[in-house]
């Protein structure tokens, strides 16, 4: 019997379950998952990100997020805040609200912004409005 994955977006507890999950779960969620790691490559991608995003985890996997990925996430807002995260060793868990412009009309999306320093991967959570 499969098992339906339930976290939320905003789940307090959401970074501990994302560094624990596997495909299968990442890809039962809801709303948008990209993990990348300290050099900003992207090392995990949703099935519900590669629908809504018409973009194929074979384009995404292994790219730089804020170059080729996303970058109009490659600011102050998104990839700056990662950035001072990372240099000062302090967590990150804001939502903000985003404007996602590349390869599509601009959408009007919720952006997650993840880290912790003793969790090996950064995430940008993505929740489009339904």
């Amino acid at each position: 019997m499969e098992t339906v994955t339930t976290m939320r977006f905003d789940d307090p507890q959401l970074i501990t379950f994302l560094s624990g999950a596997d495909a299968a779960e990442l890809d039962q969620l809801e709303f948008g998952v990209i993990g990348f790691d300290a050099e900003t490559l992207v090392c995990v991608y949703n099935a519900y990100e590669s629908r809504c995003a018409a973009l194929a985890p074979s384009r995404v996997l292994a790219q730089p997020l804020f170059t080729m990925v996303a970058p109009c996430m490659n600011n102050f807002m998104v990839a700056h805040r990662f950035e001072e995260t990372q240099a000062s060793g302090e967590s990150l868990d804001e939502i903000i609200d985003y404007v996602l412009t590349l390869r599509m009309r601009p959408a009007k999306v919720k952006l997650r912004l993840l880290a912790r320093p003793n969790v090996t991967l950064r995430y940008v959570l993505v929740q489009r409005a339904i």
